[in-house]
């Protein structure tokens, strides 16, 4: 059982990965907002208070590895690797800049923790494939994690991959599917509809768990539960909300894609940042 001084805890670092995305964003005048902030809690849980990791020796051989297949939502994994000890926070000022190795998608080859360059969507579940088999060769007990995004399943290698990992028998690995319901043109069920979207991973062969996508103890319990699926591959579908955290934002597909004005970085980091007061006064 999680206590609540934990989740108030992880609470607190998915504010900050929000904060760190709308400046990121902000002060770069370009990326992707919305699936970042969509994406804050998980993110928090996972490197937070699941995954082994050393950030001092990145390339740890005993390392859990998470693979961001919709690698446009790059500022919430930088914020993590940065609040983590990867490199330090005051690099993130330098997103998207020129000669920055936090540049718009990550890429392995410049930034401590990327494990995978990612952009392309629908390549990061057949990568993760690559990496849970190596490790179930080797007898390793890591696991790998990845994050997909809900119109990113509108592509045919998600599926490919996904019956892959079934064959395989890949119990060490977890797709978590960020549903904020939104992609770049809109409404991902107007633009080609993915459901019935538990039904459909089911049938490929997966153990399913649908969650609440901002709702810490039930990451923590659904990350938990993968942990005892055996001779499976697991999907946590969790369902969020597009730029959540900052009430402008949330639910508008005009911030898939568009960064924050000065203005509208500056009202969104008031509002965040009253939220971190609130909950330090929250008691819980």
């Amino acid at each position: 059982m999680v206590s609540n001084k934990e989740i108030l805890r992880l609470k607190k670092i998915a504010l900050k990965l929000r904060k760190h995305i709308v400046r990121m964003t902000g002060l770069a005048k370009s990326g992707h907002p919305g699936g970042s902030l969509s994406a804050a809690d998980i993110l928090a849980v996972l490197f937070f208070y699941k995954m082994k990791l050393d950030p001092k020796n990145p390339q740890w051989a005993g390392r859990d590895m998470f693979i961001l297949s919709k690698g446009h939502a790059a500022p919430v994994l930088y914020a993590a690797l940065a609040e983590a000890g990867f490199f330090p926070v005051e690099e993130l000022k330098d997103f998207r800049k020129l000669r920055s190795h936090l540049q718009g998608h990550p890429d392995r080859l410049m930034t401590p923790g990327v494990e995978m360059s990612t952009g392309s969507l629908g390549q990061g579940l057949s990568v993760a494939n690559g990496i849970a088999l190596a490790f179930k060769l080797d007898r390793s007990p890591r696991r790998v994690y990845v994050l997909i995004g809900d119109g990113e399943m509108q592509e045919g290698q998600i599926w490919e991959a996904a019956m892959t990992a079934s064959h395989y028998k890949l119990d060490n690995l977890t797709a978590i599917v960020d549903y904020n319901g939104l992609q770049i043109d809109g409404p991902v069920n107007e633009i080609k509809t993915v459901e019935p979207v538990a039904e459909k991973w089911k049938a490929f062969g997966w153990e399913v768990r649908e969650i609440d996508g901002h709702n810490i103890r039930q990451i923590i319990e659904a990350l938990n539960w993968a942990e005892e699926v055996k001779g499976k591959p697991t999907v946590i579908i969790a369902k969020t909300v597009k730029g959540k955290g900052v009430s402008f934002m949330e639910g508008k597909v005009k911030f898939h894609g568009v960064p924050p004005t000065e203005k509208e970085m500056g009202l969104a980091l008031e509002e965040l940042e009253k939220k971190e007061k609130e909950l330090e006064n929250a008691g819980i």
